[in-house]
């Protein structure tokens, strides 16, 4: 086949791969309630109690007693804590918060379902700022950004994920725009960049894992831009500062900690963690392959975060303690997602290669876009990885409970476009090969659909 038939395909298989995603966004919307999710009760408890958790004078008790998330910061529960008002002040039901509740757990799936694709919309922007080019689709984007299964039990869920995504990938595309100028900002970037900066620090503490990277590439920057990039990171994290740390502050006064959690921490030690937890060993760690679900390798950090990315190991798309006796397929699942987590090796081992293709702009010496751009991300990768390993040391859980790729779903998408990045080149390169690897990705997709979407029955 010539290349001109491949681009047509490479086309129709954009259409399908969007159309699939749709079908998935909408299906969970009808067939998803997000009391299902981790922590359901704590985050709707955060939403219904959000006016007094945030009116000045109305809170006459601690935080943490009307919900256990009340060190989560605010932003992402604004939305739902307002449609919640809306229903509650101007309709009258029989069961008032549990059908506004109901209500505003719909229309956030949908709100979030929205952001996901304005999401990958400003990834193909990012993607095409990158490598200067006029196309106007990138399957890649889709095949890699969009395979990974917990995006879409974020999406489900009462949850802050999605926002840092979006809000990141807000700022990725700032940054590029900037790197591009050589540094030289003016006012409109100063305030998109730190207006983005105040609310993914008012989203969800993970988000200030992809802060220090910015300040690291200082040393990275030629000389006679450093001064100027200095000037920027201090007025942009400044004004972040200004639109965030009211949250954080009021932490400290009410709690005594910026950075206060619903557990108490132990002083760092990697004597926190069993063996098992650092390397998977025993006989349950070949159940990756064979039954990847809970509790099998518990509290065993990559099998479970691998299974998690990939799967449902939590069960939370498929079933949950609340609901053992409504949650479907509960005898075939893990059969199913283990045949996921086998075929997901092959984006696993594409992903690697994204970041070990990045090493080589990092490593040139005389910096462009793609050398810095580059540089963050794998900067801000590390970063990430070795600051959600502190926080599981730090907090301890015997079961792993707090091991969920979902927490850490920025990670795998700076991955992912690192990853892009290397399929983009090699499409310039070399089609056909290009071509091989979308196929591929593609069947990986359709065959990782059913572990996107929610087994709970019917609930509009």
């Amino acid at each position: 086949m010539n290349n001109k038939l491949l681009n047509k395909i490479e086309t129709l298989t954009f259409g399908i791969v969007s159309i699939s995603i749709l079908y998935v966004l909408i299906y969970n919307l009808l067939h998803y309630d997000p009391i299902q999710g981790y922590d359901g009760d704590a985050h709707h408890a955060y939403v219904q109690n959000f006016l007094n958790l945030y009116t000045p004078g109305r809170l006459n008790q601690p935080s943490s007693n009307l919900t256990y998330e009340f060190f989560s910061p605010p932003f992402p529960y604004l939305f739902p804590a307002f449609v919640n008002e809306i229903c509650k002040s101007y309709f009258s039901f029989e069961n008032i918060y549990e059908t506004c509740q109901k209500i505003y757990g719909f229309i956030n799936i949908i709100f979030q379902s929205f952001m996901y694709l304005v999401l990958l919309y400003l990834y193909m922007k990012i993607v095409k700022l990158f490598n200067g080019t006029d196309k106007k689709i990138y399957l890649s984007v889709l095949l890699v950004l969009g395979l990974f299964t917990a995006n879409y039990r974020s999406i489900g869920m009462i949850r802050a994920e999605t926002y840092i995504l979006l809000l990141n990938s807000f700022l990725l595309y700032r940054f590029l725009l900037l790197i591009k100028k050589s540094f030289a900002y003016d006012k409109s970037d100063i305030f998109y960049f730190g207006f983005t900066i105040g609310l993914l620090a008012l989203s969800r503490q993970w988000a200030f894992l992809l802060f220090p990277a910015y300040f690291l590439l200082y040393f990275f920057i030629k000389k006679e831009h450093k001064l100027r990039y200095f000037k920027f990171l201090t007025y942009t994290f400044f004004i972040g500062f200004l639109i965030s740390s009211w949250f954080y502050i009021n932490l400290y006064i009410e709690y005594g900690s910026f950075t206060k959690f619903n557990q108490e921490p132990i002083p760092f030690s990697f004597k926190n963690q069993p063996l098992s937890f650092y390397l998977p060993i025993g006989n349950e760690a070949s159940m990756v392959f064979t039954k990847p679900i809970r509790p099998y390798f518990q509290n065993q950090f990559l099998p479970i975060l691998y299974s998690d990315l990939w799967g449902d190991y939590w069960g939370y798309f498929t079933f949950t303690s609340r609901n053992l006796e409504i949650g479907r397929n509960q005898l075939v699942i893990g059969d199913y997602l283990a045949r996921v987590n086998i075929v997901s090796l092959i984006p696993t081992l594409l992903l690697f290669s994204g970041l070990r293709h990045s090493f080589k702009y990092i490593k040139n010496i005389d910096r462009s876009l793609k050398e810095y751009f580059n540089l963050y991300l794998s900067i801000a990768v590390f970063i990430s990885l070795f600051g959600y390993l502190w926080f599981l040391i730090s907090f301890p859980q015997p079961g792993g409970d707090t091991n969920k790729a979902t927490y850490i779903i920025h990670l795998f998408h700076l991955l992912g476009l690192m990853t892009v990045f290397r399929l983009e080149d090699l499409k310039q390169k070399n089609y056909r090969s290009y071509f091989s690897i979308m196929l591929i990705l593609f069947f990986v997709f359709l065959h990782n659909l059913s572990a996107m979407m929610s087994h709970f029955p019917r609930i509009v």
